[in-house]
């Protein structure tokens, strides 16, 4: 095998093996703190209390101002109303470039300042949930999570593709409003 397509061979293998490497549906969430930004204004996110208001809707993301990542971020941002009609909280956590993160979460063509982003220093809420890159341990993975009020984890959709991140998280989170 040449070099090019064993190094090919070692990308793809990673990345499959990142997408199975997640919690559980009927798992409990981890709880956690981290500094957040919500239209570039800093506050501190934790869990247990957004978990009060309803479900939340978390989605590790590599990092800010990355292809895959601001369609995301967009795209969750001109959905925000259908996940706030469902009672839900949608929070974006990552690992990396953290210093972009105040600027990422009120840019109106990624967040718009519609939901925060929250700083994941050293991957440390990341790895709690099996949501790092295996070729950037110190950066999250694109997986996200639909966590219950009860803090138990309900739906989970891991792809380095953003596109179905959104559709997958609503439609779990009309199965939960259908209970």
């Amino acid at each position: 095998m040449k070099p090019f397509q064993t190094i090919a061979l070692a990308g793809l293998l990673a990345v499959a093996a990142s997408a199975h490497a997640t919690l559980k549906p009927d798992t409990r969430a981890p709880d956690f703190s981290a500094p957040a930004y919500l239209d570039g204004k800093p506050f501190t996110f934790n869990l247990a209390d957004a978990l009060k208001q309803g479900p939340v809707v978390l989605y590790f993301f590599p990092a800010p101002h990355t292809a895959g990542c601001n369609i995301e971020a967009h795209l969750f941002s001109q959905a925000i109303d259908k996940f706030k009609a469902l009672h839900a909280t949608v929070i974006g956590v990552t690992a990396g470039h953290l210093d972009q993160l105040a600027v990422f979460s009120r840019e109106t063509k990624y967040c718009s300042g519609k939901f925060p982003v929250a700083a994941d220093k050293g991957a440390r809420i990341a790895k709690e949930y099996d949501a790092t890159l295996l070729l950037r341990p110190g950066w999250s993975d694109r997986t996200s999570y639909v966590i219950a009020p009860s803090g138990t984890i309900t739906y989970v959709y891991s792809s380095l593709s953003p596109d179905l991140h959104i559709r997958k998280t609503l439609e779990a989170l009309e199965a939960i409003a259908a209970h």
